[in-house]
């Protein structure tokens, strides 16, 4: 008998999308508009999976998700919003819910979540506990793009386990933030939360620091000292910057990881410790590895549930809800009257190499400017220099985004037209820089160039001929 699948979204496209997606693949489909009308077929006829939408007319999503456990038992539900965010996506699994989707989705992202909710063996819902609110206080991760949804799913995900964490991202992108989100909605969240930024310690105290020291362990230790690792006893050390920890230091961390006990600096004894270590760098420690410089057990052993999180380059739908939550904490009333479209259209162009930090000191900056008024483009710092913005790669990433939005903006002036062959366009300019700037490097010797793009002589003079139909060849070339 073929598998039952029940829809509750009441926006009939994605609706219909759906049904015919699924019943394509031999599913049984019901399809329902409202909490209600869903929760009375789910109770006529159980389904085996349920894609349930969190905004509804009358009764919303979560409140529906309680329901569809006792009504149906035994169903997958697999939660899908256009409007989460990490109390959204924490709820949702608090609730049982299978998977938590967030629109707009691809179709293979529902099929694939239908097949493997039809081939588990009644998913377990996790236990619910109360949550801390952190959506609107000065620690809130704020955000409702597609890679932002994925954030909130996974804190909401890790979060009640005892795994260790390692979140990953350039700086400014707010990786202490996502460590406060999954200790303040992990059991742990009453103990405390020790941030400790191994970058800011002398090297040579780094090991005392984290593990403490007796009385007499080196110069200068006249008293027992108790380390960081033993104040955040039942709660959550937050390791930031974990590419500069030493390597002796990381044996012992190590240790803590998998004996949970420490050994103070001079001590012969080792006392018990209980804490969830969550770390996080900005460096490639997959190359740290590679040199000898980090520990391939200890990454290993930390990275067991990773968190990326994507540059504001990657996010800027982002920034107009970034913008007014900062403007509100700078105790603007109303931020959408101090953001004009044009201030807006401003902000998303610029590159922000120092991401969501970078945003934030930009919005103050320009607030103290405008003395009560409108944000103007004229308020705002100029941008970083393109030296202190990153590497290369980042910088050329940032300038291709910020060409995609250009031609965007030029086809929004005109109605009807869409912008078209993108990616011709680009490879045009780019390829034209690109060998440009080779041959420029090596004195016009096209053998040579050839080598350093990989590519077969032919291939190259064709390139020269394509963007510069007037040169001359080379003696010795057709």
């Amino acid at each position: 008998m073929p598998h039952s699948i029940l829809i509750i979204d009441d926006e009939e496209p994605i609706a219909w999308a759906l049904r015919r997606a699924f019943e394509r693949e031999g599913y049984r489909v019901a399809v329902a508009a409202s909490a209600e009308d869903g929760l009375a077929k789910a109770a006529a006829s159980p389904p085996d999976v349920v894609f349930l939408d969190i905004r509804l007319p009358g009764m919303d999503g979560l409140r529906a998700l309680t329901e569809l456990k006792t009504r149906a038992p035994a169903a997958a539900v697999v939660v899908i919003t256009a409007h989460g965010n990490l109390n959204t996506a924490v709820k949702a699994v608090e609730g049982g819910a299978f998977d938590y989707l967030a629109k707009p989705f691809d179709l293979a992202q529902a099929m694939d979540a239908a097949r493997r909710a039809v081939s588990s063996q009644n998913p377990a819902p996790v236990p619910p506990t109360p949550s801390a609110d952190i959506e609107t206080g000065p620690d809130a991760l704020v955000g409702r793009s597609p890679a932002m949804q994925t954030i909130f799913k996974r804190i909401a995900l890790v979060a009640p386990t005892e795994a260790c964490v390692l979140i990953t991202g350039e700086s400014g992108t707010g990786k202490e933030l996502v460590a406060r989100a999954v200790h303040a909605n992990s059991p742990r969240r009453d103990r405390p939360f020790l941030p400790v930024h191994v970058a800011a310690f002398n090297p040579n105290l780094v090991e005392s620091e984290l593990f403490g020291h007796v009385k007499g362990a080196f110069t200068g230790a006249e008293k027992p000292r108790p380390g960081l690792l033993t104040l955040a006893d039942g709660g959550t050390v937050f390791l930031d910057e974990l590419a500069d920890i030493p390597l002796p230091v990381q044996a012992k961390l190590l240790r803590v990881l998998e004996r949970q006990e420490v050994t103070p600096v001079g001590a012969s004894q080792s006392a018990p410790v209980n804490v969830r270590i969550v770390s996080a760098t900005h460096a490639d420690l997959s190359a740290a590895v590679r040199d000898g410089r980090f520990r391939h057990d200890l990454f290993f052993r930390l990275n067991v549930y990773p968190i990326h999180l994507p540059p504001l380059r990657d996010r800027v739908d982002d920034i107009p809800l970034l913008a007014d939550h900062f403007l509100r904490r700078f105790g603007t009333v109303n931020p959408a009257a101090v953001l004009p479209a044009d201030t807006l259209t401003f902000l998303k162009a610029r590159p922000w190499p120092g991401n969501v930090r970078e945003l934030r000191n930009a919005l103050e900056h320009a607030a103290i400017e405008a003395r009560g008024g409108p944000l103007r483009p004229e308020h705002f710092p100029a941008p970083v220099e393109a030296s202190a913005a990153g590497s290369v790669a980042d910088r050329l990433r940032s300038l291709v985004a910020e060409w995609v939005r250009d031609q965007v903006r030029v086809t929004q002036a005109h109605p009807g037209q869409e912008p078209s062959e993108l990616y011709q366009t680009l490879t045009d300019v780019v390829e034209s820089a690109l060998i440009d700037e080779v041959l420029r490097q090596l004195d016009g010797n096209r053998l040579a160039a050839a080598r350093w793009l990989g590519l077969a002589r032919a291939t190259v003079r064709k390139m020269i001929r394509k963007y510069h139909p007037t040169a001359d060849e080379p003696d010795g070339e057709e």
